[in-house]
């Protein structure tokens, strides 16, 4: 179990996340939602110990400032936006990255046949078998988001934290990228926690929901306690109830 209780980060004497408690029990998946700039990535680089923070981050009750990075990555991976590919990798070699985190010397370990036969596993479950010589910088956007997907399969993580990771991909890999995480964290307990910005995927994953606002907790519960357009309305400031409305009017116009 992930429990985090009141946390509260900050940049440069300006405070961005205040007093945030929640917990996530095995094999549950949580969806983060709220505007931009209000805290979504700098909750998840907290959780995983890359920023400083106040207050407590537990992981199955140990104090996850207590831990090695090593022992962390081992437990917690990491799906982020992609931003810039920097190295030419193969789509196998990238995979296989993610398996260094299992080995008891990192990089300096020989992979050994059942490291790779799981790279190999990796490959099969995300499509990308026919890929796998391929240079990554040779990749489109989606092939290179899957790839990553594989990597941090490849880790065996217990938990999986992921921020936006459906960028570059069109509608029907999103749906399927979101269906795969959901039937994975079904297996063996395994935990998602993502940061999107769709609704409809968020509820797709899960149905346990975290909203901020100006770095507070706004709400956190079930979807059922905040589908609401007054709800919706405040956490993202807009005119939902007429965003619906004019969608729907624009859907009926162009159906055959």
């Amino acid at each position: 179990m992930l429990e985090i209780s009141q946390l509260s980060v900050g940049y440069d004497g300006n405070e961005v996340l205040h007093d945030v408690s929640f917990s996530v029990p095995d094999g549950h998946n949580l969806c983060i939602l709220g505007p931009n700039g209000c805290g979504k990535t700098t909750l998840l680089k907290a959780i995983v110990g890359i920023l400083p923070s106040q207050g407590e981050i537990r992981l199955d009750g140990q104090d996850i400032r207590q831990m090695k990075r090593r022992d962390i990555a081992a437990r917690i991976a990491v799906m982020s936006q992609i931003s810039g590919i920097y190295f030419s990798y193969s789509v196998w070699e990238t995979v296989m990255l993610g398996r260094y985190q299992q080995m008891k010397r990192g990089l300096l370990t020989t992979p050994s046949a059942a490291d790779k036969e799981y790279v190999e596993h990796c490959l099969e479950a995300t499509g990308l078998i026919d890929l796998r010589n391929r240079q990554i910088d040779t990749l489109s956007g989606g092939q290179l988001q899957r790839v990553f997907l594989a990597r941090t399969l490849a880790q065996q993580p217990q938990i999986i934290l992921l921020d936006e990771p459906t960028n570059h991909l069109d509608l029907k890999h999103q749906v399927e990228l979101i269906d795969y995480l959901r039937n994975w964290s079904s297996e063996d307990g395994h935990t998602v926690i993502g940061v999107l910005h769709d609704l409809n995927l968020a509820l797709r994953l899960s149905n346990d929901l975290l909203f901020l606002r100006g770095g507070l907790v706004v709400g956190s519960g079930s979807a059922q306690e905040f589908l609401s357009a007054a709800f919706l309305e405040k956490v993202y400031d807009m005119d939902v109830a007429g965003f619906m409305k004019t969608s729907l009017q624009q859907w009926e116009e162009i159906k055959p």
